[in-house]
């Protein structure tokens, strides 16, 4: 079991040896020819992510990047300088294979495809350390995605050698642009022109929210001239960062943004003033109406990333405020021993295991993960406010003093559920998705496989779960058939509830798993707390029954011990 006591801090720990919850799901969702090679890179990772890099985030948060205008001969450079802290950890991602090409050669090597598990588990452990170098260094794959799908013959070799650079020093990486003044929630209204010349194009106009500004390779969008109004109308380009010829590019640099939190990363307001760029179409035409299409194929995978930054916070405010609870005393106690701290500490654990089901369900791949993908963003990123908060209140007054790490990620949390489209976007577009009778049942019956697979000793949760996805296509029904606005005001409803019960599905194959794997009943204890805070139907039945689960279980389920069936059962027949 993890000993909190031993610890003054998550800084200096390592980060993947410390949490068996994604060591689990490591081992179930691996083939474990993978695994034997990942596990490796997963604990030195885990090293790094929670020595160096997490030490050096305190330091960067608190030395944002300063944009240089001009040189000192009065020459525009708009240049953007970092601190050394963030420079080292930009480093340090790349040589060890997050963000630049090590780990994927090396499985390339092996003849094996690379585990997009153990993406998502590196994406969520950075994340614990500090969201905003995920959002400056992780962009980069679907760069990467778009240029080979997507890039002119006679430019893609040449993005592609700095986008793959085994050396930092070559290496150029990722961002895409794509918010006006307008905002970013309706793309139509796009004014950013684009005009052919030749092979290439030259954008001119204004981009509002321009994260990770200095990148060496952005993707964004523009309006061919004579192209159609609306969505139609728009292709997408990739522009690098110098010209053809050398020169750097037009991308002339406003301002950074004053930002609350996700300091790192530097975000502007930027202008295309004939900026060299290059048409993203594999050979079709700007005006074929899909270049909107291709950038959300970069979106939907920068939702995952979002949502496993999200998970990182989670993870980060549940691990602090546990070591917190383990050494602070009041009124003679320590807090982990009082009643509602244990219950705080018990809620978060849960949610925060329902969470990571749901984030790394996402990396199957193929239909449900239209669906998941977003609902994960969604559902995850909104956890990590809500965690980071009872974190910082775990701590007190000193919570909410920089000297400690919760002000951070409770100041970062926020970014996440803005990043990628915020909830109500993010709940029209699963409306639009669940339009798609395939997508529909492809989730649907996914899901259902893994319920199908539960034992008998879990049969009662399977059958509140099996319920609630009753209630979820009822609803889905009644919603496809209300008129527009009705059907809108009820999204988010809708989705929060059709989370709930994708979490609740996912908990129960886990718990299946490790009752299989090891006779250990923990995940199925976690399974009906979630289960029963979510989906019961008597809200108040907790207040009024004597059910001490979370005072009596309280040191196995937070720190990931064992639970004997025997200990469980009257407590799954509960569920």
């Amino acid at each position: 079991m993890i000993n909190y006591e031993e610890f003054d801090s998550a800084i200096g720990l390592n980060w993947y040896e410390i949490d068996p919850d994604v060591q689990q799901v490591m081992r179930r969702m691996l083939d474990p020819v993978d695994l034997e090679w990942c596990e490796p890179e997963l604990i030195k990772f885990g090293a790094l992510c929670g020595g160096a890099i997490a030490s050096r985030a305190e330091t960067t948060d608190k030395h944002p990047p300063e944009l240089t205008k001009f040189d000192r001969w009065g020459e525009a450079v708009d240049r953007v300088v970092h601190h050394p802290t963030a420079i080292a950890t930009k480093r340090d991602l790349w040589e060890s294979g997050m963000s630049g090409p090590r780990l994927r050669k090396e499985a390339a090597r092996r003849g094996r495809r690379y585990p997009a598990a153990m993406a998502t588990a590196l994406d969520y452990m950075v994340s614990q350390a500090e969201i905003a170098m995920l959002c400056a260094t992780g962009m980069t794959s679907g760069v990467i995605t778009l240029v080979q799908r997507y890039a002119p013959d006679e430019i893609k070799e040449g993005l592609l050698s700095h986008l793959t650079a085994d050396s930092f020093d070559d290496a150029w990486d990722g961002a895409m642009f794509m918010t006006e003044r307008t905002g970013g929630s309706d793309l139509s209204t796009i004014a950013t022109s684009a005009r052919e010349d030749g092979g290439r194009w030259i954008l001119n106009g204004a981009k509002w929210f321009c994260s990770n500004i200095d990148a060496g390779v952005i993707v964004t969008l523009a309006r061919p001239e004579g192209a159609a109004e609306g969505l139609k109308g728009i292709a997408l380009f990739v522009v690098p960062k110098v010209r053809a010829d050398g020169s750097r590019n037009g991308i002339e640099i406003r301002r950074l943004k004053n930002k609350l939190g996700t300091r790192a990363v530097p975000t502007a307001e930027a202008d295309f003033v004939n900026a060299e760029a290059y048409l993203l179409s594999g050979g079709a035409k700007a005006s074929d109406g899909r270049g909107l299409n291709r950038m959300m194929e970069m979106v939907n995978g920068s939702r995952l990333g979002v949502a496993a930054m999200g998970l990182g916070i989670m993870r980060r405010s549940f691990l602090e405020a546990a070591i917190f609870a383990a050494h602070r005393q009041a009124k003679g106690r320590l807090l982990q021993d009082l009643p509602m701290m244990r219950e705080t500490l018990v809620g978060m654990l849960v949610e925060l295991e329902a969470a990571a089901a749901l984030v790394f369900a996402v990396t199957d791949g193929g239909a449900i993960s239209r669906l998941l993908a977003p609902l994960a963003k969604m559902r995850v990123t909104r956890r990590g406010i809500e965690l980071a908060s009872q974190a910082l209140e775990i701590h007190g007054g000193n919570g909410y003093i920089e000297d400690w790490p919760t002000a951070r990620q409770l100041r970062d949390a926020q970014c996440n559920t803005i990043w990628e489209g915020t909830e109500n976007i993010i709940c029209l577009d699963i409306l639009r998705a669940l339009r798609d009778e395939q997508v529909l049942e492809a989730v649907f019956a996914s899901l259902q496989a893994r319920i199908d697979g539960v034992g008998a000793e879990l049969a009662p949760i399977r059958e509140t779960v099996t319920q609630s996805w009753r209630e979820v296509r009822d609803a889905l029904s009644i919603l496809s058939r209300a008129d527009r606005d009705l059907a809108q005001m009820n999204a988010r409803r809708f989705c929060g509830y059709m989370a709930d019960v994708a979490q609740a599905s996912l908990l129960l194959e886990a718990a299946q798993w490790e009752l299989s794997d090891s006779g250990n009943a923990r995940k199925a204890v976690v399974a009906r707390l979630f289960a029963e805070e979510h989906l019961s139907a008597t809200r108040g039945r907790p207040i009024v029954s004597s059910d001490r689960t979370r005072l009596d279980l309280f040191v196995p389920l937070t720190r990931y011990g064992f639970i004997e069936p025997s200990q469980a059962s009257g407590l799954l027949r509960r569920g």
